[in-house]
C-alpha cells in the first residue's frame, strides 16, 4: 500500500462539511490501496499495520483532492480572439452575438471540424488540465445545435474518456442557443431536441446530464422546462445555465425541477437564492467568465450564508472564458466573490463533485473515496491561492496511479 508522508497540510474536504471547513490536517499521512483511499490521519497516529509499506515523501507540501472542473465546454472548433478585442473596445456579449459572432460562430467552426481534429485539440487541453491537478472534468456539447454535430461532440467525449486519465462527465447542451436555421421555428427546434436528439443521446449512453441556457437571446424558462422535462423522463440528470446576464428565473426553475446544479448565477435574485437553498441545488460559480466579460461576479457570500453550496469551475470555452486554469478561477473566487481559500477549495473539490453527481466518490480525501490526489508546492491552502503561480502542482495521482510528476519526490522503502 503506497503512503504519502511529510505533508505540511492535508485538505480532506469532507463532502458534508460546511463550505469554510476543508478538513485541514497538519503533519499528516495518506494511505491508499489499489484505486481507493485506505487511511488518512496525523502521522503520529499511523496504524502499525502500515509500517514497512512503500513511502513517498511529499517534502512538506500541501496535498488536496484531485480538482474537479464541473463546468466546461471542452470540445469546440476555432477560437475567438478578435471578439476579445471587440469587447475591450466596448462591444457587449449581446452586440457580438447579434453581429454573427459569439456562440453561433463557434457552432459554425465545430460543425466544420472533423472528429479527429476535435479529439486532438481537446486531448491537449486535458493534458494541461491534468498537470494543474484536475482529475475530473464535466464537458458539455452545445456547439453543434443539430443532430449530427451534437452527437459528434458527445462521441468525442466518449473517445477521450478511453484514451487519457482524466475522468469525463458528459452533458448534452442542445439548449445552448437557437441555431440560425430555426430562427423562425423555435417550436421546431424544441421538437428536434426532444423527439430526436435526446432519445438518441440516452439510448446510446452518451451523456449523464442535460443543460439549458436560460437567457435573453437563448431560451425562455418555459422552453427550458420543455427540454428538461423530456430529459428527466429519459433518465438524465438536470443542470441549468441560469441568471448569467439577467435574472431570468433560471435559478427558480433549477430548484423547481430538482436540478443537481444551477450555473453562472451572476444576476440571481433573493427569491432564486432561497429556492436553491431549499432545494439543495449546487450553485456553480464561473469567475473566469465574469473576468473576461467584465460582468458582475456571483453573490457567493449571500448564497453561502443562505445555505447554498457554491462550487467553482472554469467555464472553459473559446469565447467568454478561454482558460482551463482552475486554480486561477479559485484565486478569482477569493478576490472577487469574497470566498476564503478554504471555501474556494471546497468549491473545486467536494462541492464540484456534488454538482456532477459524484459527491460520494470523488472530491474528498477520506477512506473509501477514489485516490485522486494533487500535491501542491505550497505549505497550506491559504499560501497556494494567495501566491499565484503558473502551476504550483508538482504531482498528480489518479485512481491510485501516478499520472504526473513535475518535481522529483523522495521514494523510501519504508517509513
Amino acid at each position: 500500500m503506497p503512503i504519502l508522508k511529510n505533508i505540511s497540510q492535508l485538505a480532506t474536504c469532507p463532502a458534508n462539511n460546511p463550505q469554510g471547513d476543508a478538513g485541514l490536517l497538519e503533519d499528516s499521512v495518506l494511505v491508499w490501496r489499489g484505486d481507493h483511499i485506505e487511511w488518512v490521519g496525523r502521522a503520529a497516529d499511523l496504524p502499525t499495520r502500515f509500517h514497512g509499506e512503500a513511502v513517498t515523501d511529499c517534502g512538506g507540501r500541501l496535498v488536496v483532492p484531485g480538482l474537479v472542473d464541473c463546468h466546461t465546454h471542452l470540445c469546440f472548433g476555432g477560437w475567438r480572439g478578435d471578439e476579445f478585442a471587440q469587447r475591450l473596445a466596448g462591444a457587449s456579449y449581446q452586440d457580438i452575438a447579434a453581429a454573427g459572432g459569439g456562440i453561433m460562430r463557434t457552432v459554425t467552426a465545430t460543425r466544420a471540424a472533423s472528429s479527429g481534429d476535435l479529439e486532438r485539440t481537446a486531448m491537449g487541453h486535458l493534458a494541461h488540465m491534468l498537470r494543474l491537478g484536475v482529475t475530473t472534468v464535466e464537458c458539455k456539447s452545445g456547439y453543434g445545435l443539430n443532430y449530427d454535430t451534437e452527437l459528434k461532440q458527445l462521441h468525442v467525449y466518449r473517445t477521450l474518456a478511453e484514451r487519457q486519465p482524466v475522468s469525463l462527465v458528459a452533458t448534452y447542451l442542445g439548449g445552448h442557443v437557437l441555431p440560425r436555421e430555426f430562427r423562425q421555428d423555435r417550436e421546431g427546434y424544441l421538437r428536434l431536441v426532444c423527439e430526436s436528439v435526446l432519445p438518441t443521446v440516452t439510448r446510446n449512453g452518451l451523456a449523464e446530464f442535460c443543460d439549458v441556457f436560460i437567457e435573453e437571446g437563448a431560451f425562455t424558462a418555459n422552453e427550458a422546462r420543455v427540454i428538461l422535462s423530456r430529459a428527466q423522463e429519459l433518465g438524465l440528470g438536470l443542470k441549468v445555465h441560469a441568471d448569467q446576464l439577467s435574472d431570468g428565473g433560471g435559478a427558480r426553475l433549477a430548484a423547481e425541477m430538482g436540478a443537481v446544479s444551477a450555473e453562472h448565477l451572476e444576476y440571481v435574485g433573493p427569491d432564486g437564492v432561497r429556492a436553491l437553498a431549499e432545494a439543495g441545488v449546487v450553485a456553480v460559480s464561473l469567475p473566469l467568465a465574469s473576468l473576461y466579460l467584465k460582468e458582475r461576479y456571483i453573490p457567493a457570500r449571500s448564497l453561502i450564508e443562505a445555505g447554498v453550496r457554491v462550487a467553482v469551475a472554469t467555464d472553459f470555452n473559446p469565447g467568454s472564458a478561454p482558460s482551463y486554469h482552475l486554480p486561477l478561477a479559485m484565486t478569482l473566487a477569493c478576490l472577487n466573490q469574497n470566498m476564503t481559500p478554504a471555501e474556494a477549495l471546497m468549491g473545486a473539490t467536494a462541492y464540484a463533485a456534488r454538482a456532477i453527481g459524484r459527491g460520494e466518490r470523488i472530491g474528498s480525501l477520506q477512506a473509501g473515496y477514489l485516490a485522486d490526489i494533487a500535491i501542491i508546492d505550497a505549505p497550506d491552502v491559504n499560501h497556494w491561492l494567495y501566491h499565484f503561480r503558473d502551476n504550483a502542482c508538482t504531482g498528480v495521482i489518479k485512481s491510485g496511479k501516478w499520472v504526473h510528476t513535475r518535481t522529483p519526490v523522495r521514494n523510501l522503502s519504508s517509513d
